[in-house]
């Protein structure tokens, strides 16, 4: 048996997961801001399940969280900083509370989750943190520049974190999933006010998203629990197919330009 910390787990990845390790026997410590979205799971699964209100952004909050956690059962197996959303508008367009909006959830969020859950992980000397990133955490695309650039900041965080957590058991793995029908770009998504000038980048990435169907969140949680049950779990997974051909695009056309720039880049170098 497993114990489970997940926030944002009233829809989408993190409701999916908190299913699926129910339904095996695990217990699960799960986050939203309503405490309302989890009395399905607690009439199922009685006192495996540790329904808690939480808005990640609240430092302290998050900190009594985790202690509650620990307090309820004991211990923390696997902790999955799964809380955030899109915000779509060009970069331009984004307002200064919109940026800093979307930092505090999807990065500072994660980073008060990882600070609060180290001290027990590092007790434990075991546990494993996933981050949930995204595609978008390993190439940039217009109309999600800030959301981008959170997914950017975690990767980075993380693995500099995975390399601290090394030689004292915790692990760290970066899940970044393809698209799948969640309430990423939905209810829960935010958008700028546009500007014109715009609409035809605007309008390029709606059509390349309408023949695009979304993918069955529900697919994802084997994967999810083969990776916990992981002896040596991977320190990033894409999840479904469509992040590769993306991925070894992007990577084909960085490595492209540094190769071909580089007869200027060793220039700044000693004779």
């Amino acid at each position: 048996m497993k114990t489970w910390f997940i926030t944002g787990a009233s829809r989408g990845f993190g409701r999916v997961w908190a299913q699926a390790a129910l339904e095996r026997g695990d217990r699960v410590a799960v986050t939203a801001r309503r405490p309302d979205t989890f009395e399905d799971l607690t009439e199922a699964y009685g006192n495996r399940v540790l329904p808690l209100v939480l808005d990640v952004t609240d430092r302290p909050a998050v900190f009594a969280a985790v202690a509650r956690a620990e307090q309820t059962f004991g211990r923390l197996d696997v902790v999955i900083n799964n809380a955030g959303y899109g915000l779509f508008g060009m970069v331009e367009e984004t307002t200064e509370a919109q940026a800093r909006a979307q930092l505090e959830t999807n990065f500072f969020g994660a980073l008060w989750v990882t600070q609060a859950v180290l001290p027990i992980l590092r007790r434990q000397g075991s546990g494993h943190l996933l981050q949930v990133s995204s595609i978008g955490g390993i190439g940039a695309f217009p109309t999600l520049g800030l959301y981008n650039a959170s997914k950017w900041a975690l990767e980075g965080l993380s693995e500099a974190l995975a390399a601290e957590l090394a030689p004292l058991g915790p692990r760290v793995t970066i899940v970044e999933p393809g698209p799948y029908g969640t309430d990423w770009s939905g209810d829960s998504a935010r958008h700028t006010e546009p500007i014109a000038a715009y609409e035809p980048v605007r309008e390029a990435r709606r059509a390349g998203a309408a023949v695009r169907a979304p993918t069955d969140p529900a697919l994802t949680a084997t994967v999810i629990l083969q990776l916990v049950d992981a002896g040596n779990p991977p320190l990033r997974l894409f999840v479904g197919p469509y992040p590769y051909p993306v991925a070894e695009k992007l990577y084909r056309e960085r490595l492209a330009t540094w190769a071909e720039w580089r007869w200027l880049a060793e220039q700044a170098a000693e004779s």
